[in-house]
């Protein structure tokens, strides 16, 4: 395998998460309706083609924004039909336990199938909300034709530095699967204090801190890649809410109320969109090459 590019500089993969707003936790897309254009316009003026998940209900819904975003250049991907736990949960979350394995394969076709209908494309790239993969999704994914999947947290399992094809075995591994498996990076030279690693994640230093202090995080991981005598390949997760105000107190539900962590709704809109743009700009100036997960996965066959 051979991949193109700049001797010596390296790869960014950018995945939107097109879910509702603050992830599972309300019904509203008001980040896909206004956080998306924004984003829209930073990615043209940075010339950054980057890879969109939908959730089969937030493309049914916003068929438009959809073909819009597709219109741009971008590759337009699968999160799954309502951002589901279809994998392996890393940490508890009250009220939201996986799916059975029995449904992974018929919730993943179903949206599959709404993705494509809207779009008009059948889509190729796949990632798991929350990043929260398994062996089972990787089969799946691999019997429904997809070419890349862009789930695995290298914050929890601490390997795979490079995109590389998993096995049937244990998705964590190499093996000899045809789909490519692209790994979230994390600065893996870090000594964590979280019983999962999240302390050594990318997400979401970007808006909560500086795009120059995940400069930082960037650099740890490129540094450990390279030591390695590989080319990094630098995959980010990012999601539209965060590019529009979220509301930062309780969200009343009738029934409960619930409360999300400061850190999770901080700086959502105009801070994160000039971070977001400032981001793209020193990435630039570093010398990465933006790419799709699926041009990514073609070089990598």
């Amino acid at each position: 395998m051979k991949t193109k590019g700049v001797p010596g500089g390296f790869d960014v993969v950018f995945g939107f998460d097109m879910e509702t707003d603050i992830g599972s936790f309300t019904p509203f897309y008001e980040g896909v309706k206004r956080g998306t254009p924004r984003l829209l316009s930073i990615l043209k003026k940075h010339g950054a083609p980057s890879t969109f998940f939908w959730t089969g209900d937030a493309a049914e819904r916003h068929g438009a924004m959809v073909r819009r975003v597709a219109r741009d250049g971008h590759e337009t991907g699968c999160h799954g039909l309502y951002h589901e736990t279809l994998g392996d949960p890393i940490f508890p979350l009250p009220n939201l336990p996986p799916i059975l394995p029995s449904e992974v394969e018929g919730r993943i076709r179903e949206a599959t199938e709404r993705v494509a209908r809207v779009s008009g494309t059948r889509p190729v790239s796949f990632r798991c909300p929350r990043l929260w993969g398994s062996t089972r999704v990787v089969n799946v994914l691999e019997r429904l034709g997809y070419r890349a999947d862009a789930s695995l947290p290298l914050y929890y399992y601490n390997k795979q530095t490079k995109p590389y094809h998993p096995s049937r075995r244990d998705w964590t591994k190499a093996g000899n699967l045809k789909m490519l498996e692209i790994p979230n990076f994390c600065d893996l030279a870090m000594e964590s204090r979280d019983p999962y690693g999240r302390d050594r994640d990318q997400w979401p230093l970007f808006r909560t801190r500086s795009a120059a202090f995940l400069g930082k995080t960037i650099d740890s991981f490129i540094a450990t890649v390279r030591a390695k005598g590989e080319r990094p390949v630098l995959c980010f997760y990012f999601h539209p809410w965060e590019f529009h105000a979220m509301p930062t107190g309780a969200l009343d539900f009738g029934e409960v109320k619930v409360s999300p962590k400061a850190f999770i709704t901080k700086h959502c809109g105009v801070y994160a969109c000039r971070q977001f743009d400032e981001l793209c700009a020193s990435l630039k100036t570093r010398g990465a090459r933006f790419i799709t997960c699926k041009d990514l996965a073609h070089e990598y066959r």
